[in-house]
């Protein structure tokens, strides 16, 4: 049974409806206030066509399927969110996930270039990245470094490898590491198995970071409501172990914000600002 389902490329959740096709969706909940629109309104696809925002015939041909390409002012504006966090002062620290370098279950590593020169405006920089900021070592991980090759195509699973486990081994020994309170982030869910879009080598981050770091973030599960809701503080000997889910609430996912107050032992201290 394994061996079969490992073919299929993109497992329906266990809820999902059997259907022909999009008219036989059915929907499972809305959020928000719904807006009334005037009658010349026109869709979001019509609106990146008349405003050349989203190439979306060009996303089809890259990726095999319906993936935007974003160019001219629609990248600006995808990307402005972070420029303006940085404007108003705020460190931002980002790392790679699997619809950073592709489609999600398709990945290319030209991207792995172009993503490094985006964000960190640097090629040469490696991971771990680490950035120390006051008693702090954030440390962030590429979850998707070693899912990028050919039989890699199917899935939109994780997988650290070993020379990025053995550098962060190494980091979290250097002096100006260790004497701080160390935050590891990726993108990747380390804990819950789920088929095809799991972390591989979760046991292997395991037997680097337990009992050892103050503060683990990750993401990736935000379709199935319950794992994105699930509290996972305390594993591995980790005090706060936070899922983000999909922080930006994407088609109405589960998602959240955290204002977290590493001042306060407890984590109950920490809430959701709600910001979305």
């Amino acid at each position: 049974m394994n061996d079969l389902l490992i073919t299929l490329p993109n497992i329906p959740y266990k809820l999902v409806v059997p259907g022909k096709g999009e008219d036989e969706n059915v929907l499972v909940r809305e959020g928000g206030m719904i807006p009334e629109l005037s009658s010349d309104a026109l869709p979001h696809w019509e609106l990146a066509k008349k405003y050349d925002l989203i190439d979306f015939d060009l996303g089809v041909k890259l990726t095999g399927a319906g993936f935007p390409v974003y160019k001219g002012k629609g990248a600006r504006f995808a990307f402005a969110g972070i420029l303006k966090l940085e404007e108003s002062g705020y460190r931002v620290l980002v790392v790679p996930g699997n619809h950073d370098y592709g489609t999600g279950i398709m990945g290319n590593k030209k991207f792995v270039r172009l993503f490094k020169e985006k964000f960190f405006r640097d090629r040469n920089i490696s991971y771990p990245k680490v950035d120390l900021i006051d008693e702090f070592a954030f440390m962030g991980l590429d979850s998707t470094a070693r899912e990028l090759n050919w039989h890699d195509r199917f899935f939109s699973e994780g997988e650290l490898g070993k020379a990025q486990l053995s550098r962060l081994e190494r980091l979290l020994m250097k002096p100006e590491i260790s004497s701080r309170r160390k935050i590891i982030y990726l993108h990747h869910h380390p804990f819950d198995f789920k088929l095809g879009m799991q972390l591989k080598d979760s046991e292997d981050l395991k037997a680097v970071i337990e009992n050892r770091v103050a503060m683990l973030l990750f993401g990736h599960y935000h379709r199935d409501e319950e794992s994105a809701v699930k509290i996972y503080h305390g594993t591995w000997g980790i005090p706060r172990c936070y899922n983000a889910g999909s922080s930006t609430k994407k088609n109405g996912e589960t998602g959240f914000q955290w204002i977290i107050n590493m001042e306060e032992e407890d984590p109950s201290a920490d809430f959701n600002a709600k910001f979305i």
